[in-house]
């Protein structure tokens, strides 16, 4: 149940919810009743996971910026991609970074960035982060 937990969390703050993967990961690595490597390949699964639901909310999204409820304004749309355009996929290795990852993983997806080199990008940015924090934990 632990890694389901562990996995829900990781999905979920890796789209637009506000949620912390890596309290319930540090809270599991304390625990130590699983193998170190399963809790930071559940974490990172997860995690990779709900950044491909955020690349594919941005490959559909464009047919939805014309209506009055959506959330984001023309202007904040056009340099948000100005800005991945500029940086481009190596953006994605900030994909990890609370605030800021997020909406990089669905501007891409907006910009129908390939699917493959997504996946890597973002699996070194998650991964690695996932690493340092057992890294951080494992020091003391």
């Amino acid at each position: 149940m632990s890694l389901f937990l562990l996995f829900l969390s990781a999905f979920g703050a890796a789209t637009l919810l506000p949620l912390q993967s890596e309290a319930v990961l540090l809270g599991l690595l304390v625990q130590g009743e699983q193998s170190e490597v399963l809790l930071i390949a559940v974490a990172s699964l997860g995690n990779i996971l709900g950044s491909c639901v955020n690349w594919y909310l941005g490959l559909k999204i464009e047919h939805y910026k014309n209506k009055k409820w959506f959330p984001v304004s023309a202007d904040k749309m056009l340099k948000a991609q100005k800005t991945y355009q500029k940086y481009g996929y190596w953006s994605l290795l900030l994909s990890w970074v609370p605030i800021i990852g997020d909406p990089i993983t669905l501007i891409a997806g907006l910009l129908k960035e390939n699917l493959v080199r997504f996946l890597l990008m973002v699996s070194i940015a998650k991964i690695g982060r996932y690493l340092f924090v057992y890294a951080a934990f494992a020091m003391f």
